[in-house]
């Protein structure tokens, strides 16, 4: 081996170990990240267990929880997390995955655990003093609202940050709801924005709810299962501009609109999509066909095609849409992918109408519609470019 020779192999050998250590630091990190988020609820969990029992139960007078965080401020200056709101997070952290009757349990179980020195011991009166904020954490931290609970739930239950779980049990009513986006936001690793997201989009109520062809057109039922539970039949534009209030959408604006946002956009429309192009081209027989937006799908395995329709939904849209999934099928997907699948994404459907005219498609395909939370009249469209300057100006001298 010449010099040249080794001196690529000696190049190649370190890039190698660079990849190699870079991916078991970044591990070790996430891992310690987990634990010690893991840790951080089991605290919340057990200081919320002895401010629920003193406080709702206890001795405790107004202004005790007040005066608990002044005090800790004091006595560990540079705190942070235990302000008299948070605290009262953390007693609501433990009442909601604790119900009543549990938590007697908690009380009693502390109150007989011999191996708890008798001034550690909760009291008749439910005082609980010394260690037995750890004693409650360390014995009894395990959401109880699902009864049993597997594994996964629980891990996914211990990644989740406290802030997010706040806003969990302010904004969802049902245990349900509330595992549906734990589990979610730990596998996607959602931020407490993207969560909020999610949540006002209510994906917990619509995702499955999409009118769709699947079972009748995709072969394999376990696929055709998975895609169906894919979609929601509402579609939330976190902060696009739709256009006016009243009337068709343009289409084309809209469309830059989604582009321009596709961050967001893709995260409202769930985990493992990629985004593949705008106004896709495909050649048919020396023919240009554009598809608004294409996107692949890493779960399903297959290209996603979305059509943008401004106004209340037609039938006629469904015949391009089933068009262009077979020119997609034919010069785009690859062997191993499986058949493409189109949604129409317009601004108004009568469902039983779309179910109608969609199961003898034979190709397979929904139909969702879209809302935002940003109108902007026409009139005031031209405006907003220079609107939104002005508010940087301010922002800069604020």
């Amino acid at each position: 081996m010449n010099n040249d020779s080794k001196q690529r192999s000696a190049a190649l050998g370190i890039v190698a170990a660079v990849r190699e250590i870079k991916a078991a630091i970044l591990r070790t990190r996430y891992m310690a990240a987990r634990l010690a988020n893991a840790e951080m609820l089991k605290l919340y969990f057990g200081t919320g267990a002895y401010v629920s029992v003193n406080s709702r139960k206890g001795k405790w007078g107004t202004g005790a929880i007040a005066e608990i965080s002044s005090r800790l401020q004091q006595e560990l200056p540079g705190l942070k997390g235990f302000s008299e709101s948070s605290i009262k997070r953390m007693r609501r952290f433990f009442e909601v995955w604790c119900p009543e009757a549990i938590r007697q349990s908690v009380i009693d179980e502390l109150a007989t655990d011999s191996s708890l020195p008798m001034a550690n011991r909760p009291s008749a009166m439910g005082d609980l003093s010394g260690n037995a904020v750890l004693m409650v954490a360390d014995s009894e931290f395990r959401p109880s609202t699902m009864g049993e609970m597997s594994e996964a739930d629980f891990a996914c239950f211990c990644a989740v940050p406290f802030t997010q779980h706040t806003v969990l049990f302010e904004k969802c009513k049902q245990p349900e709801e509330m595992w549906y986006y734990i589990r979610r936001a730990a596998t996607e690793f959602w931020s407490v924005t993207a969560l909020k997201t999610h949540i006002r989009a209510g994906d917990y109520r619509r995702r499955g709810k999409l009118p769709n062809n699947f079972a009748l057109t995709i072969p394999a039922p376990e696929l055709a299962v998975r895609a169906a539970r894919m979609f929601s039949d509402e579609v939330f534009l976190e902060g696009i501009n739709v256009g006016e209030d009243e009337g068709d959408v343009d289409e084309r604006l809209l469309e830059h609109e989604i582009v321009a946002n596709i961050r967001k956009f893709m995260m409202s429309l769930g985990p493992d999509f990629c985004f593949m192009g705008e106004q896709f081209r495909v050649i048919v027989q020396d023919e240009e066909q554009f598809i608004d937006l294409l996107f692949y799908n890493r779960a399903l395995k297959c290209l996603i095609a979305l059509e943008l329709k401004g106004g209340k939904f037609k039938p006629a849209y469904l015949g391009q849409l089933n068009f262009y999934l077979s020119a997609l099928d034919d010069k785009v997907k690859r062997p191993d992918e499986n058949a493409s699948i189109g949604i129409v994404l317009c601004r108004e459907a009568n469902r039983g109408f779309v179910e109608m005219a969609i199961r003898d498609m034979t190709k397979p395909m929904g139909v969702a519609v879209f809302r935002s939370d940003k109108r902007v009249p026409r009139a005031y469209r031209q405006l907003e470019p220079m609107l939104k300057g002005l508010t940087e100006i301010m922002e800069d001298r604020s």
